[in-house]
């Protein structure tokens, strides 16, 4: 099999992705641009892919493909109705970040519950030094026992995150934005109740039509004004413009974004203009990318390869 990995650098380069290259003829390319799609997949029969767009302008020439590979849970980029009317199977990685996107979410929570910006900058400017008081709390912060924790979107990461706010003492409750949640171990809601009740509210749910601009200035005047919305989940779910308004205006008390809507962030995103960290922090896209998390991301992406290869659907996503 002609095996092609469009972006080898997704993954990071201290994660050695040479496992691929025992699967077949392998073609690694650092990172690929959509210009460079058509071009590079021409003679692929499989194709693994992060962001690359797979769709049926890049995909028309490629006439060989039987499969492509995420480096991801998501899959965006693909264009699953074209692929399904050639023929070709796409295969996720599922449950592979599920440790390291909750540990960065509760990481988000507290950087900007406890303000923690804000009181290491008062120690090493000298501040805490120079005065004769052990202590000082001078911008005060709230315990996670006894609050609520929102979710929407209860699948793996969902329900890690939902298990981890009740270890810390918080009451959980979701909304399921597909509808179709089998979840029975926490309290289910309707939209407007996880807004008005959620102290925190995180985000987890794929990006869909339903989904998009879920988040949007009507949300965000439900929502308490203690309130700190977390989103690891996809950018568009935030209307940006919106949670800038909320946050500057005082609607919501703070935020902790690792996606956005263009990646990466573009100049003109009015979250930039916010240089508040007691408000708002915003990391690159890199809740998922522990390093345990981009070796089982390669190491499952190879699981998928092989059981293709054996005439095994594993993990595809539009058959």
């Amino acid at each position: 099999m002609k095996i092609v990995v469009l972006e080898r650098n997704s993954v990071g380069l201290d994660v050695s992705v040479d496992e691929i290259g025992t699967l077949g003829d392998v073609r690694v390319y650092p990172n690929t641009t959509a210009a460079d799609v058509k071009d590079k997949i021409k003679d692929a029969e499989i194709i693994v892919a992060n962001k690359a767009p797979l769709n049926e302008d890049t995909l028309r020439g490629a006439e060989n493909v039987k499969l492509i590979c995420e480096f991801a849970t998501g899959y965006d980029n693909v264009d699953l109705a074209y692929c399904k009317s050639r023929g070709i199977k796409v295969a996720n990685v599922v449950n592979y970040s599920t440790d390291a996107v909750t540990q960065h979410t509760f990481a988000l929570c507290f950087y900007v519950l406890e303000k923690l910006r804000h009181y290491d900058e008062y120690v090493k400017s000298g501040a805490y030094a120079a005065q004769e008081r052990f202590s000082n709390f001078d911008i005060p912060f709230t315990e996670l026992a006894g609050k609520t924790w929102g979710i929407i979107g209860m699948g793996h990461i969902g329900r890690k995150v939902a298990s981890v706010a009740q270890a810390f003492g918080c009451k959980v409750i979701f909304y399921s934005a597909s509808g179709s949640s089998t979840c029975t171990e926490y309290e289910r809601v309707d939209f407007d109740t996880v807004l008005r009740e959620a102290d925190f509210l995180s985000l987890h749910c794929p990006l869909s039509d339903r989904t998009r601009n879920l988040i949007d200035a009507e949300a965000f005047q439900k929502m308490k004004k203690s309130a700190i919305l977390i989103n690891v989940a996809r950018g568009p779910v935030v209307n940006e413009e919106a949670l800038y308004e909320a946050l500057t205006e005082g609607t919501i008390a703070g935020a902790g974004l690792d996606v956005l809507s263009a990646e990466p962030m573009k100049e003109s995103n009015p979250l930039s203009r916010i240089q508040d960290s007691n408000k708002l922090i915003i990391t690159p896209h890199l809740a998922w990318a522990s390093i345990e998390a981009r070796r089982r991301c390669v190491s499952e992406t190879c699981r998928n390869i092989e059981a293709f290869l054996k005439g095994e659907n594993r993990n595809i996503v539009n058959l």
